[in-house]
């Protein structure tokens, strides 16, 4: 991927095993509100540089390559080196071309571009060669504590691990966002010498040599007490990642809704992708669940209990206490409560699906009904059809799957069995109990086990 300037470029260390979260997928590829973690760093290092970030990733991590191959450009780390040696692979991939690194990490998924713009800007200010996030918070347990000297110039920073007694009550602590002249990072890099107790590169070794060199990096603190302790907080295990979604669902999804004109009655029951969009004046009750590429048209009631996956809701529908997966609702449209509409369905305007009703890719002609405790699969329905109590298309014959049509207006009696691939035409009616095997025409009369065809009497 190409990117479209020569400006500031991101890079974001996500080449890491997360081996604490216990899982076979990378760390930063855990979802948070049906998107994963490292895509919310990835949008703010593209807000905050306008240019793609590079990732760099490491071979347990390549899937990451596959997820956003059209976000960002890749840096491969070979071996687990240290955080310095993934700087390293990251300005190879840059060639050159910047001027300013931002480095970034994948698994703080709740910093801002406007952090990320604050250390940038705050480092030329200075005229400093590297700039770094300090966060001042009581518990700062985990984290390298930064030691300052003169005003904002960091003289070392100490990992928790080497720390004195004394340097562990120190409660400024590096928040792992740096922001870097792009030439003394390159010239700088090389001089890093490995840890003797692991080997790795330290990436915060950088502040000795700045101080070395009489450019001592600079502290940028929070712009206010206590801002900036939880916008840091890095993802470690799975307890760490229900810590930051209930933030990120109501900051960046709930909060923008309910301002934009969405009633959400109890946002503490509600749970919404980040990819979902609904329009104004829709009403959330209680315990409704919004995934994926789900959207809401305005004036619908989603009702308590209702769960929409990846389909679309017209407007002034309700929705009450359903699944509905991959489908298509048209407008005026009423479904459950306890309905289920699975893959593959179409529902007409107007139309209204009931209790207990199953519907698997069915296209539902516009105000024609379902109700009662009946299944229609791979079947084509009308307009102005009713589908009896226990109506149910036998689609399957134990090898493949056959189509039912029902032509407008039909009148399908309760129990009715139609065994596909059958049509009903316009205007006929099947009698309760019947068993279809064949075709009914148009305006007939369909009734007995196996049913016979009769002209309807009026």
């Amino acid at each position: 991927m190409t990117p479209p300037d020569y400006g500031p470029r991101a890079v974001i260390l996500a080449a890491g095993l997360g081996t604490r979260m216990k899982s076979r997928l990378p760390k930063v590829l855990h979802p948070i509100c049906g998107r994963p973690m490292l895509a919310y760093v990835v949008d703010a290092a593209r807000e905050a540089t306008g240019n793609p970030p590079v990732i760099v990733y490491s071979p347990a991590t390549g899937q990451v390559c596959e997820v956003f191959a059209d976000e960002a450009d890749f840096a491969l780390q070979n071996e687990p080196r240290g955080t310095a040696d993934a700087v390293r692979a990251g300005l190879a991939a840059l060639a050159g071309e910047t001027g300013e690194v931002v480095v970034m990490s994948g698994d703080v998924p709740l910093v801002t571009a406007q952090t990320v713009r604050r250390i940038a800007a705050a480092r030329r200010e200075h005229g400093a060669p590297m700039a770094l996030a300090a966060v001042d918070g009581p518990d700062a347990t985990g984290y390298g504590r930064v030691m300052l000297g003169s005003g904002d110039e960091v003289e070392r920073i100490v990992e928790e691990k080497d720390a004195s007694d004394a340097e562990r009550e120190v409660t400024l602590w590096n928040g792992g966002l740096y922001a870097f002249d792009a030439a003394w990072l390159r010239e700088t890099l090389p001089r890093i010498e490995p840890s003797p107790a692991t080997g790795e590169l330290y990436l915060t070794r950088l502040v000795d040599l700045a101080a070395a060199d009489g450019r001592p990096a600079i502290a940028v603190q929070e712009p206010a007490p206590g801002a900036w302790e939880f916008e840091f907080q890095g993802v470690n295990d799975r307890e760490d990642l229900t810590d930051v979604e209930p933030f990120i669902r109501h900051e960046r999804i709930l909060r923008p809704l309910m301002l934009a004109g969405v009633t959400i009655q109890d946002p503490l029951s509600v749970f919404i992708d980040a990819s979902v969009q609904i329009a104004e004046d829709v009403t959330l009750e209680p315990n409704v669940v919004l995934r994926g590429a789900t959207r809401i048209g305005r004036d619908t009631v989603v009702r308590s209990g209702s769960q929409v996956l990846d389909s679309e809701i017209g407007e002034r529908c309700t929705i009450w206490a359903s699944v509905i997966e991959r489908s298509q609702v048209g407008n005026d449209v009423k479904v459950g409560p306890f309905a289920h509409l699975r893959p593959g369905c179409e529902i007409g305007d107007g139309a209204e699906i009931g209790n207990f009703a199953e519907q698997k890719a069915t296209r539902f002609g516009a105000r024609s009904k379902q109700h009662h405790f009946s299944y229609l699969g791979d079947a084509e329905i009308g307009a102005d059809v009713n589908i009896g109590a226990g109506t149910i298309t036998a689609n399957y014959d134990g090898r493949q799957k056959h189509r039912t049509v029902i032509g407008d207006r039909a009148f399908i009696g309760s129990d009715t069995i139609l065994r596909a691939p059958v049509t009903i035409g316009e205007d006929a009616v099947t009698g309760a109990g019947s068993v279809v095997t064949r075709d009914v025409p148009a305006g007939m009369l369909a009734v007995g086990v196996p049913a016979r065809i009769r002209p309807r009497r009026v």
